[in-house]
């Protein structure tokens, strides 16, 4: 019964371009509720649990989703009084159901079929990673497919062929750990709090590319990535000159690492964008807030006479306006309402 009404609901808004999306997120560390309209947004509401996690040096999935059941009622609020608007003003509900967390992931899940089923409204699930894509249609309203996208997060690292909102190929990925998960690990050798990223990009402020360190794939034909050789090189530099009883000099460290993973994201995605002949590249993912990477996109697409675009900073990171996009994006290419019985899927593949 649900489905049948909230199907014929949406049949009668599908192609408004203003329709009212309200969005949930809740994959990792961050409880997010946005309110959009069309490519606007009317709310954007985001409890983060970092300083929760800190203590641990990352995030606990249990204390994440304790943390969500807290949190998420009071997002939803919050964002419908910033929007100054009511449930019965929205169109559409959305939420994240894969790639993260699996309890964290059940949380929003649990909390939309909910919303979804007492107040008949269809509901959108959303892929996690297209909604660090489709943040930037948000973020950048000229931008539309086709174009070449880094993804860059904690989880993942890819680049992908964006053919249009519905389509994506993925034409590299990493082979072991995720560009964040290497920034993560690296600041814990270098005394650095979580998350990683961050404090890396601000320890190797005035740093130097002193020291050496190996590039993967090098001279390889691929467009595929590999850090866990430069994680493991950064570590073992550090434990060679602790044994040796010299000093690190911790803002080279820090640089030489950042230096070397960034110019390898941007080498591979230019290339591709140029092999591809693909003449607008993006950026998606927290890792894309950071501000080496950000510039030496910037530049190389310069050279190359390419388009570039990324978020703000604040949209980098996980929030519910990625999601509320994706799920309208998603809708203009055919996606259709999903049933009460959807379940959260932590290993959700980016293509998905």
């Amino acid at each position: 019964m649900y489905y049948d009404i909230a199907l014929e609901k949406f049949e009668k808004i599908k192609d408004k371009e203003d329709k009212v999306i309200l969005a949930i997120e809740s994959s990792c560390d961050e409880t997010a509720c946005a309110i959009t309209r069309g490519k606007d947004v009317l709310a954007n509401i985001i409890a983060s649990q970092i300083d929760i996690h800190k203590r641990f040096g990352g995030v606990v999935p249990e204390i994440a989703s304790r943390n969500h059941i807290m949190a998420i009622q009071n997002c939803v609020d919050e964002a419908l009084k910033e929007a100054g608007m009511t449930l019965d003003d929205i169109d559409v509900l959305a939420v994240t159901y894969g790639a993260g967390l699996l309890g964290a992931l059940l949380v929003g899940v649990s909390y939309m079929k909910a919303l979804a089923f007492a107040t008949q409204k269809p509901l959108i699930a959303v892929n996690h990673i297209k909604g660090h894509i489709a943040v930037n249609y948000i973020a950048n309203k000229e931008l539309k497919p086709p174009f070449i996208c880094l993804i860059a997060s904690g989880g993942h690292t890819a680049i992908a062929h964006v053919k249009s909102y519905g389509e994506m190929e993925i034409l590299g990925t990493t082979q072991d750990d995720a560009c964040g998960e290497a920034f993560d690990k690296v600041a814990r050798v270098l005394g650095l709090e979580y998350p990683g990223g961050p404090q890396i990009q601000a320890l190797a402020e005035g740093g130097k590319a002193t020291i050496d360190i190996p590039t993967p794939y090098k001279d390889v034909d691929t467009y595929d990535f590999s850090f866990s050789g430069i994680k493991t090189a950064v570590i073992n530099y550090a434990h060679k000159m602790e044994q040796k009883g010299e000093e690190i000099n911790r803002k080279d460290l820090a640089f030489s690492f950042q230096d070397k993973v960034t110019s390898i994201m941007v080498n591979n995605t230019i290339r591709c964008a140029c092999e591809k002949k693909i003449d607008t590249v993006v950026i998606a993912g927290g890792v894309g807030s950071n501000k080496a990477l950000r510039e030496k996109m910037a530049l190389e697409a310069k050279k190359h006479h390419l388009n570039v675009f990324y978020p703000p900073i604040k949209l980098c990171t996980d929030n519910a306006v990625m999601i509320a996009s994706q799920a309208y994006h998603s809708i203009i290419a055919g996606a259709k309402p999903v049933d009460i019985d959807l379940d959260a899927d932590a290993n959700v593949r980016i293509t998905d």
